[in-house]
């Protein structure tokens, strides 16, 4: 039997992503129409041919809820925002629904839980993104529904958490610009905004500790404020010679500040960010970064998520207390200058 075509097999042939080849595929925006034609015209070539709706009845259809705080969301596709993208395809392959809510600072402070948290009919929520853990707790005992984090994890509360490798991939993105010769290096993150934050930090100090490089309190610069909405970064009275900055996005908003100023990228300051993710139009200079497996990580979480709803029938279950930590890898682009 002539094994089917999925929408990974065709992403594969062509080094893209699923997401785009299923945004392709549907006609949606975000794909250059030479790039559509090349993967319509690979899809017909590989026999690929959409799964028939009773194909897709045969299975038990597994409706998920899924949550995003709205300070994740900005007027351009931010990474978060992928990672749901790249979730909701693996969700189609799944025979899974999702039902996305944003939670707005508002409904977080009031603790009034999503509209599909009343539903009888979601099997499951998954929450893409730090939020409180007041709203976290009553989200957990109100459902009664299994539960994934993805990209965090929080303290006594036993739900399956997949993270991003944060604390090894900052450790891998400070010693690469030691070993460009770099000694003066400064980390852009707001420490305790959210875990994802701290752990890289905690990665940045120790690179700089093994390489018997001191830690500058004066050098770890704030990139958001306490509502954990980006703020411009403020640059430290002695300057570095180059910035670890917690993402991508914070790198393009230091590198604006950073030119305004008049300093060029890389010739005078060097810049790593974060996630290897950045939207189109928002920095001139490609920022050397640390590439997390966004697929890899939305499989193991829908995985996980599957494997609850059957073991408990439903209802959340011990199972869901592991953590799961996805590794990535160095991209390098030109943001860093070697120096002697």
């Amino acid at each position: 039997m002539r094994k089917e075509v999925r929408l990974a097999d065709i992403a594969n042939q062509l080094n893209v992503s699923t997401v785009t080849v299923s945004n392709a595929l549907a006609g949606q925006k975000g794909v250059s129409e030479e790039l559509r034609e090349k993967i319509k015209d690979t899809a017909a070539k590989m026999g690929y041919q959409p799964r028939a709706a009773a194909a897709v009845s045969a299975k038990k259809i597994l409706s998920i809820g899924v949550i995003i705080s709205e300070q994740y969301l900005g007027n351009y596709p931010s990474f978060y925002w992928r990672v749901y993208q790249t979730l909701a395809v693996a969700a189609r392959e799944k025979s899974c629904v999702l039902l996305f809510e944003v939670l707005t600072k508002e409904s977080e402070k009031s603790l009034i839980l999503p509209l599909f948290a009343h539903d009888s009919k979601i099997e499951g929520i998954i929450v893409i993104g730090e939020i409180g853990g007041r709203y976290l707790k009553l989200l957990r005992e109100e459902s009664r529904l299994p539960q994934v984090y993805i990209d965090f994890q929080k303290k006594n509360i036993p739900v399956d958490a997949v993270l991003m490798d944060n604390y090894y991939g900052m450790y891998r993105m400070v010693n690469y610009l030691i070993e460009s010769g770099h000694k003066e290096i400064a980390y852009v993150g707001t420490v305790r905004a959210n875990n994802s934050i701290m752990d890289r930090y905690f990665g940045y100090c120790k690179a700089l500790m093994e390489a018997g490089i001191p830690v500058r309190q004066d050098w770890v610069v704030d990139d958001r404020n306490e509502e954990g909405y980006m703020i411009d970064p403020c640059l430290p009275k002695k300057m570095p010679t180059a910035f670890a900055c917690n993402s991508d996005l914070t790198a393009s908003a230091l590198i604006k500040t950073l030119e305004v100023k008049g300093y060029r990228i890389p010739e005078d300051i060097s810049v790593v960010g974060f996630d290897n993710y950045l939207y189109d139009g928002l920095c001139d200079i490609k920022i050397t970064s640390y590439e997390v497996n966004v697929e890899e990580m939305v499989k193991t979480a829908l995985k996980n998520m599957i494997r609850q709803i059957q073991h408990g029938k439903g209802q959340a279950s011990t199972l869901g207390q592991a953590v799961h930590v996805i590794s990535g890898h160095l991209v390098v682009k030109d943001s860093v200058k070697v120096i002697g």
